[in-house]
């Protein structure tokens, strides 16, 4: 019997995803030297009721451990399952990078720098295709978790164009201890779904090669938020903040003045004041000290954690927040 409902097609990767169905579908892009095929699964999970379609997507970055992890725990505890609407998985997007321990595709490129791609062009521009052209046309938002590059440990923070009204309510509403200003890089996905008319919001938070369970449970709230925001499902939040996420306007490096040991005084996420010593670069044989001050008052967003640093190398991302100056 006919229950007179009519329900939104959904078919991805060749598949139809029914009401009140789940799948694993697999991107199926490139293969190993031995012939072997790389597929990069995709987990979908549709409610009965139609409703907004929401991709959680992490691991562009082979090396963004962070991402991966809060997605895993995602699905672990069965919270990618909605009571209206549609939620997509895809927990390790760049999976020769995750094989390989690394950023980049063994080709050396950037996947992040590589859409939207094309079907003949280098690996990195093949995945970004396939992704543009099977993935993402079904979503309404994005969530992108992301982690320092290399050493580096970022704070939790969301990254968007502030001017951007709907963006920047998302924003709030997964509610990190910092939202940035960030504009638009040519040939990111940030940069390509935008032009698409979707929304997305970048997630930044630890660094790479790492799990920081406090960065986790930043990335799980913020998203259950956003999807309890759009009526998908309601979630309990574990690890609520009483905080209003501050938002900072622009940034800048610090970088080492010399070359040798660095080690940072400053806490991660903390105010800073003009002058205030922030970190040191000692030599390795007792004759040389170098104190690094804050040229300007901000919020301290990035720290590198690498114990030795050469000269020019990023080591503090300071960032102001709206309303205030850079001296």
């Amino acid at each position: 019997m006919s229950t007179g409902k009519s329900y939104k097609k959904l078919t991805i990767l060749g598949k139809e995803i029914s009401p009140g169905r789940g799948l694993q579908l697999n991107l199926d892009v490139a293969r190993l030297h031995t012939r072997t095929p790389i597929q990069v699964p995709v987990i979908v999970e549709r409610a009965k009721e139609d409703g907004p379609v929401v991709l959680l997507m992490a691991g562009l970055h082979g090396d963004e451990i962070n991402g991966i992890e809060i997605i895993r725990r995602f699905i672990r505890k069965k919270l990618h399952k909605p009571s209206r609407g549609t939620i997509i998985c895809l927990p390790v997007f760049n999976i020769f990078g995750f094989l390989n321990v690394q950023r980049e595709l063994p080709d050396g490129r950037d996947l992040n720098r590589s859409f939207p791609g094309t079907a003949s062009g280098s690996l990195a521009s093949q995945f970004a295709y396939h992704f543009m052209k099977e993935i993402a046309p079904h979503c309404d938002y994005i969530i992108d978790f992301h982690t320092g590059a290399a050493r580096r440990n970022n704070f939790p923070q969301i990254r968007c164009v502030i001017s951007d009204n709907e963006s920047m309510k998302l924003a709030r509403i997964f509610n990190p201890p910092f939202i940035l200003n960030s504009s638009l890089i040519p040939k990111t996905i940030r940069e390509s779904m935008i032009k698409m008319k979707k929304k997305i919001l970048l997630f930044e938070g630890g660094m790479a090669n790492d799990l920081e369970d406090m960065i986790i449970e930043e990335g799980l709230n913020g998203t259950k938020r956003i999807l309890s925001h759009l009526g998908m499902r309601n979630y309990k939040v574990d690890f609520t903040k009483d905080r209003d996420p501050i938002i900072l306007q622009d940034s800048k490096w610090l970088r080492a003045p010399n070359s040798g040991m660095f080690q940072s005084i400053v806490k991660n996420g903390a105010f800073v004041e003009k002058n205030e010593i922030l970190a040191v670069v000692t030599d390795p044989y007792g004759n040389f000290e170098k104190k690094i001050k804050a040229s300007s008052p901000g919020y301290v967003i990035c720290v590198n954690k690498s114990p030795v640093v050469y000269k020019g190398d990023a080591i503090l991302h300071i960032a102001r927040a709206i309303n205030t100056n850079f001296y």
